[in-house]
């Protein structure tokens, strides 16, 4: 099986790029714009995206995913286009030596930061991912985080009224500053230990990613915030 499946070292990128410069790849007009037909296969008609990945690295949260989640539609948000690339062909990979299955997963190459709302429509995701995103250390360069208030209102805006947003980095001043973003939303509520402790997701967050099972291995830590969309004073 694995001699069909694409190897990382062919697929060379840089750790990280610039949420902030401009990328060449086209971008969906608006939600009705993204063609997810092509996505998937057939058995999905009218495809409705459900879970996202921000910053889906090579997969591995969407392949651990798949599985637990078989009538799910899931999408990885990458913005480097090599580990898009990769992650396109380590699906398709999966998808011709185990037939059947990882058919609801797929990735798109776009800035998360940039175009959210032009992928999906308001109240549409139940689930968001943002697992060890880049940390940009220095205070200049916080406006580049993916987790901002100003980023939760547009996150706030695709997720459905009890959608969790799950993040989890091994930086611990930046695990602080996404709880506190989360904390001083008002349309996010911390999700409590007795749900994450039953959520069969919380232990992928870590295990399931590359950069996880790095920081496993190095014996290092890691900080988590799960919150839960909650309607506004208002609603």
């Amino acid at each position: 099986m694995s001699a069909r499946l694409p190897r990382k070292r062919f697929y060379r990128a840089r750790a990280h790029s610039n949420p902030l410069s401009d990328s060449h790849f086209p971008v969906p007009i608006c939600p009705s714009d993204v063609d997810f037909a092509s996505h998937y296969p057939p058995q999905f008609s009218a495809p409705v995206v459900r879970f996202a990945d921000v910053g889906c690295g090579f997969g591995g949260l969407l392949v651990a995913l798949s599985p637990l989640f078989p009538d799910t539609l899931i999408i990885g948000m990458e913005l480097r286009d090599k580990v898009t690339e990769y992650v396109k062909d380590r699906i398709h990979g999966l998808r011709a030596t185990n037939p059947g299955h990882y058919t609801n997963i797929s990735v798109v190459r776009t800035n998360s930061m940039k175009y959210i709302p032009n992928y999906f429509h308001k109240a549409q995701l139940s689930k968001m991912f943002f697992l060890f995103p880049d940390p940009h250390f220095k205070e200049k360069n916080h406006r580049r985080r993916v987790i901002s208030l100003h980023l939760l209102d547009e996150y706030a805006y695709v997720m459905q009224l009890g959608a969790i947003i799950y993040t989890v980095t091994d930086v611990e001043e930046l695990g602080d500053w996404m709880k506190s973003c989360l904390e001083n939303h008002p349309l996010f509520e911390a999700v409590g230990e007795d749900d994450i402790s039953t959520d069969p997701v919380v232990k992928l967050l870590i295990s399931a990613t590359e950069e996880g099972q790095k920081v496993a291995r190095n014996g290092g830590q890691t900080f988590m915030a799960i919150y839960r969309r909650v309607p506004s004073k208002e609603d």
